[in-house]
């Protein structure tokens, strides 16, 4: 596997889910896998979970590992071609992308939605740089419009909790005082079209993601319908997708913070957040705090997609 960027790219989705389930088994089977080999994980973007969960699974099969600020430990970043260079940015993306490729076997790259041009945002300007011009292995740390790692070890959760063959799953919009991107939801309707399991998606009118990642879900407007009976319920903000409000946040309103009311509607759901969570906007705490909760597992599950994607990686080299 040579880039990692979405849910087309691990292939067989059940395959993938069973080798991580096997690789969670034994963490170090595979430690030697990586002996000689640099990971560069570049951050363009704040980090807590991917950080730390790829770092690990990196070590976990042996490998170094580089951690790289673009915007604290290096020189600010030009990242648009044809721009006079005479401001507060020295190097040019074209020329420090090979440059890190020279450095490392594999690069990591972790970039956001800038939320201002949907045109450009959903292009994927700076990780397909950095697939097209360093000469390496590139995975998405979370990109613009996806966050496969994250969606990943989410699906191995539902895989590991689920007590039904074909658990109904609600992923719902709740309430968030910043535009935050589409892409971990758009990521997690991606993966979870991939499976035969129920996907329901549950927001206000005017938070309609975009259509090739909604797939063959049901959109629902009425979350009360939309929580009947569900397994798993995913929460998670998104701004605007649709024009003229790309971007912006359109509504805040607290009836869709996810509650102990409206969980009661579900089969007995688990909880599933990808963290971090604004709590008693998007969930209260005594969801978040329930025993259905597993938001702490779902969190943990990151290593294991992490190591899945860079085993596979290594093997590929």
């Amino acid at each position: 596997m040579k880039k990692f960027t979405c849910a087309a790219d691990i292939g067989d989705i059940r395959k993938a889910v069973d080798e991580a389930i096997e690789i969670k088994k034994n963490r170090f089977a595979f430690d030697s896998l990586g002996r000689h080999k640099t990971l560069l994980m570049i951050f363009f973007n704040s980090s807590l979970r991917t950080r730390l969960s790829t770092q690990k699974a990196a070590m976990n099969l042996g490998m170094n590992v580089i951690v790289l600020d673009v915007n604290q430990g290096a020189w600010k970043l030009e990242t648009e071609r044809g721009v006079i260079m005479d401001g507060d940015k020295p190097e040019h993306l074209l020329e420090a992308i090979p440059v890190m490729g020279c450095y490392c076997d594999i690069i990591g790259v972790r970039s956001f939605a800038g939320l201002k041009d949907k045109a450009e945002d959903y292009e994927e300007r700076i990780i397909e740089q950095f697939i097209k011009y360093s000469g390496r292995s590139v995975f998405s740390m979370e990109a613009a419009t996806r966050h496969p790692l994250q969606s990943f070890a989410d699906l191995i959760t539902i895989e590991e909790f689920k007590t039904v063959e074909r658990p109904k799953i609600v992923m719902t919009w709740a309430p968030h005082p910043r535009a935050l991107p589409q892409a971990v939801p758009n990521s997690f309707a991606e993966w979870i079209n991939r499976t035969d399991y129920e996907l329901v998606i549950t927001h206000p009118e005017g938070y309609e993601l975009d259509p090739q990642f909604v797939g063959r879900a049901k959109v629902e407007y009425d979350r009360e319908k939309a929580f009947d009976g569900a397994h798993f319920v995913y929460a998670k903000n998104w701004s605007a997708y649709a024009d003229p409000n790309y971007g912006k946040v359109i509504s805040t309103d607290r009836k869709w913070t996810v509650d102990s009311d409206i969980m009661k509607l579900t089969d007995n759901a688990r909880f599933m957040h990808c963290l971090p969570v604004r709590r008693n906007m998007i969930v209260t705490d005594e969801v978040i705090e329930s025993e259905r909760s597993i938001v702490i597992p779902e969190a943990a599950n990151r290593e294991i997609s992490a190591q899945t994607v860079l085993k596979r990686m290594l093997e590929s080299l």
